[in-house]
């Protein structure tokens, strides 16, 4: 896909029911190695029995000023896997070994989708060649982790997209990765990450609850990192904030109905519209003495409730079932 698709259009416990915080920080990203295994991207590696050189031999300055030239000309290279753990594959340039995580390669399934076949499918990787680009080169943290997916697209667009949109901008791509934490999104030659939290305002379980490899979607900037490729998006951000205008919708002492999303040892938490949840403390939920809240209601149970308090700014809605049994 090329820049012209990408279609960029400048334009406590019971804290847990509120909204999470917004735009993903490092952390995030620094979770899609750990996701991948970098924990243990230069150990714990099933190799080529053609390889002998398992060890990695410290790459001399020469090595390393050529990957960099490679990177600062946005070029693809022809490298060979001599090996895998279960984040992905590991490669041989020169003296240098790189590390392709499982989510950058062409045609591999999604870990939601992958059970014990996992290790397999890497297997057959090893002793075959890729077409690659680097995403990620630090040389004083031996760190080099390279692409298939970005080796799709022509030199120089990737360094144009990533200088082209700003935060605000809304851009147009095709999903190509769903993680536990959040999904790929491709937007002409690199790739932005949705995370868990801007996926949907409502509650999400995991991403592929909401989308599905291959969907062509339209989403917000958050932030951009030209310099190390990084893209930060939001779906959720293109709809309006259920919480926004709650108290204008809604008065206390009202009788809403809703259903029950999550069951919890200090009580319920029960959706009465899109992304907008309301707690019944497990003393609301009905009269008399009760083990646990499951005793009283259950996950996908359609619920009345009579609305205790209101709190927009602080994302927080009282309920209680016990009330409205009452009345």
């Amino acid at each position: 896909m090329d820049k012209s698709q990408a279609d960029v259009h400048h334009s406590g416990l019971e804290d847990s029911f509120a909204s999470p915080e917004a735009p993903p920080d490092e952390e995030y990203w620094k979770s899609l190695l750990l996701d991948e295994g970098e924990d243990s991207v230069w150990k714990e590696y099933h190799y080529d029995t053609a390889d002998e050189d398992h060890e990695f031999p410290i790459a001399s300055i020469v090595d390393w000023e050529k990957v960099e030239k490679v990177f600062d000309n946005d070029e693809i290279v022809t490298l060979d896997v001599i090996g895998y753990n279960r984040g992905g594959l590991l490669v041989r340039w020169g003296e240098l070994r790189g590390f392709v995580p499982a989510s950058q390669l062409v045609d591999f399934p999604s870990d939601y989708e992958l059970d014990s076949t996992r290790n397999g499918l890497l297997t057959e990787y090893v002793g075959k060649s890729l077409r690659l680009r680097v995403i990620e080169l630090e040389r004083y943290k031996n760190r080099l982790i390279l692409s298939e997916r970005a080796a799709q697209t022509d030199a120089g667009a990737r360094d144009e997209l990533l200088h082209s949109i700003k935060p605000g901008d809304r851009v147009s791509g095709t999903v190509t990765n769903l993680c536990s934490f959040g999904a790929f999104v491709d937007l002409g030659g690199v790739e932005g990450l949705i995370h868990i939290s801007e996926l949907s305002w409502g509650r999400v379980r995991h991403p592929s609850d909401i989308l599905e490899r291959g969907d062509v979607v339209t989403v917000t900037v958050l932030d951009v990192e030209p310099e190390d490729g990084r893209i930060v998006l939001s779906l959720k951000r293109l709809q309006e904030d259920p919480w926004k205008g709650v108290e204008e919708r809604y008065q206390v002492d009202q009788e809403v109905s809703g259903v029950v999303t999550n069951v919890v040892d200090f009580g319920a938490f029960v959706c009465i519209e899109e992304g907008l949840e309301g707690l019944v403390h497990i003393s609301e939920l009905a009269e008399g003495h009760f083990l646990h809240p499951y005793n009283v209601v259950h996950e996908g149970d359609r619920v009345r409730a009579k609305i205790l308090h209101i709190d927009g700014p602080g994302r927080r809605l009282g309920l209680s079932l016990r009330q409205a049994r009452n009345d």
